[in-house]
């Protein structure tokens, strides 16, 4: 197995995961609506999806770091088939809320055995092979490869909405079962040893879970405030990114479904383009914490632009500068992490960040989701961008605490040297010797 065949791995398998999830996602707030839920209700179904996350985010993550990666992606693919399928059934035998939460709450324990497992895979199997290059490059191209198999889902899903709003889920569901074939034939454990996780164990794993990820997660100074920045971050985005969809058609004074497939489109190749910009700007001597600070300013601004917007095309256009500003952040936050764990705890150190910015989800989702009840969903936006604003100040710490993982060595800088006296380490690196934690305890 050669470093080559695990990216082309890692990319067919997120991408093909990537289009069978977002085949619902330009769709499921008109979805939830049209199943007879109101605003505030289709909010708080979400964040039901999002606490459902939260609560078994660190128990996946033992399944990932004992029985397997590729074990739990396998089971994330089961789980969020059954569910997609439940959803469907929950709306054509008339559930309410309640039923939704429900089935909510099992679709975010599929994505939990998804989320830490596969990049925990793909980071070990890199060194394993003898991987040398920058994980920013790698995250920021895996990025682009999910962006654009989510303008193909959003469109799809967009146009199969249009006939019935029930059948891209039904898609969706039969194209797990295509992403269920591919894993089993491709994904491999490598550079990892999985090891039987017995039920009387479990207890016990989940305290050494939970133990491991303190120390090497929250008691780590940097990781701590990525994880602080990750629960302002996803406190807004959860809910903005199904917030658009009512709002958008409502400013552009129509109800076709399609054009919010066309909208979502948009929103993947903008998502896309911010990917693209990860890898000019690591061109130069940089630092993540500061292309991350960028970032974050650049968003909360589009985002009150687009709450005051009195036009479609206005708001449109600035939620596209969100989405740009979301597609840079994410490959360099997930970057700085895996430079920051060694291999035996990645899985549950990525989990717990996904953790933390699911809380943040939760909070977010119920509270704009009632301010959008009671007010409007532009004031939701407006208040959701100032409140990312708040992931500055952590940022800035962030910057102040330094290490070699806040380094970016691009391919200009590195060939005049002006960063190889910074020694930030390649990727076969990383566990060549132990991670000091940074602590400032």
């Amino acid at each position: 197995m050669t470093a080559s065949r695990v990216l082309a791995s890692y990319f067919t398998i997120a991408g093909l995961y990537t289009l069978a999830a977002s085949l619902i996602w330009g769709v499921n707030t008109l979805f939830l609506l049209n199943a007879g839920l109101d605003i505030f209700q289709v909010f708080i179904a979400n964040a039901a999806f999002t606490a459902g996350s939260v609560v078994f985010e660190l128990p996946t993550g033992i399944v990932a770091d004992t029985w397997g990666r590729r074990a739990s992606f396998l089971l994330s693919v089961i789980i969020l088939f059954a569910s997609t399928l439940a959803y469907v059934a929950v709306a054509a035998s008339g559930g309410g809320l309640l039923a939704f939460c429900a089935v909510s709450v099992l679709m975010g324990l599929g994505f939990t055995f998804y989320s830490g497992a596969v990049e925990a895979w793909l980071v070990d199997a890199l060194i394993e092979t003898g991987f040398e290059g920058q994980l920013d490059h790698v995250f920021a191209r895996g990025s682009m490869v999910t962006g654009m198999a989510m303008l193909v889902g959003t469109v799809g899903g967009g146009l199969l909405g249009s006939v019935n709003l029930g059948l891209p889920y039904l898609v969706r569901a039969a194209m797990l079962g295509l992403v269920f074939v591919v894993a089993m034939i491709t994904m491999h454990d490598l550079g990892f040893a999985p090891r039987t996780l017995r039920l009387a164990a479990v207890p016990a794993e989940l305290r050494n879970v939970a133990a491991e990820s303190v120390a090497f997660g929250w008691r780590q100074r940097s990781v701590r405030l990525l994880m602080v920045f990750s629960f302002f971050q996803w406190g807004f985005l959860s809910w903005g990114f199904y917030a658009w969809q009512p709002y958008f058609l409502e400013l552009l004074g129509t109800n076709a479904v399609w054009v919010a497939g066309l909208i979502a489109a948009l929103i993947a190749l903008a998502t896309v383009l911010g990917n693209a910009l990860v890898d000019w700007m690591s061109q130069f001597c940089g630092k993540r914490s500061t292309i991350l600070g960028w970032a974050v300013a650049a968003q909360a601004v589009a985002a009150v632009g687009v709450g005051l917007a009195d036009s479609f095309w206005l708001a449109a256009g600035l939620f596209l500068i969100v989405a740009m500003a979301m597609g840079v952040m994410g490959p360099v936050q997930q970057a700085y992490l895996h430079n920051s764990i060694p291999t035996s705890h990645r899985a549950s150190v990525i989990s717990f960040n996904a953790m933390m910015g699911n809380a943040g989800g939760i909070i977010g989702q119920a509270g704009l989701g009632y301010l959008s009840r009671v007010r409007s969903i532009a004031d939701g936006y407006v208040v959701g961008g100032l409140t990312t604003l708040l992931a500055l100040p952590m940022l800035l710490l962030l910057r102040r605490t330094g290490g070699p993982a806040d380094v970016i060595v691009g391919r200009k800088a590195a060939l005049d040297g002006t960063c190889a006296p910074q020694g930030i380490p390649s990727i076969s690196q990383v566990d060549a010797t132990p991670v000091a934690l940074d602590t400032d305890e």
